[in-house]
């Protein structure tokens, strides 16, 4: 392409990322506002007067340190557990040949059918029967055996039967049973898929709010979606440059993932058959 069609190109995705740019920026740039500035016509794209006030009282109003903790190390097993099951499974229906073998994956397919609503009722009888309301626990279970590890299985899987049988083969060959090939030679090669799992799976924990509603009722204990609704002044109105301040620190996490793992994530895509 020639300089100019590069440039007008450019240019039209720079226009075409404002709409998405524009609210983060407004979330971020307006936690630093007084409030009186916040809604102000039009809308400023740096604050006239710079105040990090609303930053300190986020950590006054709520346990927000303890509910940011929450979050990251439970996105974190959760990630790592999904990895684990999606990795074996996924494998398990590409590469071992047993009798219902397709049948049992289209059984396994349909929990991805079932909304996380329908079965939250039961789940949260069978939680308290074991006295495991009020903890992670739930948090951490859920995800790692239900909808999440269901699409993570079908990531790996169709990128385990895109590996060369010959892969297999020259392992056999030197001595490595199947676990052994699975080790060495199969989850080694599915380092893109993974990465894409791991992104599905920490932003779905990350933003998980059905759940902890249901299960927690210990601030101490919240994560940071059920966080975000407890910044509310003595009417129950918002309180709007705190709760900016709590959510922009919220998206972080989010954003430093993708960007660090936005090529594995890419080609996780490319090599499963999700890509449009």
């Amino acid at each position: 392409m020639s300089r100019r069609v590069k440039l007008a190109l450019y240019g039209a995705l720079c226009a075409l990322c404002v709409p998405f740019v524009f609210p983060t920026w407004w979330m971020v740039t307006s936690s630093v506002k007084p409030i009186s500035d916040i809604f102000s016509f039009p809308p400023s794209l740096l604050p006239g007067r710079w105040d990090f006030a609303s930053y300190g009282r986020v950590f006054e109003l709520q346990p927000f340190a303890q509910q940011y903790w929450n979050s990251l190390y439970i996105a974190a097993v959760v990630t790592v557990g999904t990895m684990a099951v999606a990795a074996m499974a996924g494998y398990a229906f590409a590469r071992i040949r047993f009798p219902g073998q397709n049948a049992l994956f289209v059984v396994v397919l349909v929990g991805l059918l079932i909304p996380s609503e329908v079965t939250i009722v039961p789940l949260f009888q069978m939680f308290h029967t074991a006295g495991l309301t009020d903890t992670h626990w739930p948090l951490i279970l859920v995800p790692i055996l239900g909808a999440p590890s269901v699409l993570a299985t079908f990531i790996m899987r169709q990128f385990f039967i895109a590996l060369p049988g010959e892969l297999e083969e020259a392992a056999r060959v030197d001595g490595l049973g199947r676990f052994g090939t699975f080790a060495r030679v199969a989850l080694p090669l599915s380092r893109p898929a993974l990465g894409a799992v791991a992104i599905f799976t920490f932003l779905h924990s990350w933003n998980l709010y059905l759940e902890p509603i249901v299960y927690l009722s210990t601030p101490a204990n919240f994560t940071l979606p059920q966080a975000l609704t407890q910044f509310v002044d003595a009417y129950g109105g918002p309180m709007w440059n705190v709760q900016l301040a709590a959510a922009s620190m919220t998206a972080l996490p989010v954003l430093v993932v993708f960007v660090l793992a936005q090529r594995q994530f890419i080609e996780g895509l490319a090599h499963t058959g999700l890509k449009g």
